[in-house]
């Protein structure tokens, strides 16, 4: 097939721990906005109910996003698989 090494990316531990850390942060803040804003218990309930809902949605954005990109770069190696064979096995010189 391909002699063509598959690259993988991978993050760096600090970009990771950067994304984890931002993200707790991020969490955290809206937590204690909600908590300390002056309103009753049932609009600061809805606000965080509408928070995880922003969350799960956004990781699932996320993981939908990634397995597109990786289907798509899947057929890519199969294509380019495809044509690495049909040049391998071309002969320009043969007589048709």
């Amino acid at each position: 097939m391909s002699d063509t090494p598959v690259t993988q990316q991978n993050t760096t531990s600090a970009y990771f721990a950067q994304a984890a850390l931002s993200f707790g942060l991020a969490l955290a803040a809206m937590a204690v906005g909600i908590y300390r804003l002056d309103a009753s218990g049932w609009v600061r309930a809805f606000l965080a109910v509408s928070v995880l809902y922003l969350t799960t949605s956004a990781f699932t954005l996320a993981k939908v996003v990634r397995d597109r990109q990786e289907a798509g770069q899947l057929v890519s190696r199969v294509d380019q698989a495809r044509l690495e064979k049909l040049l391998a096995e071309h002969d320009p010189f043969q007589k048709l």
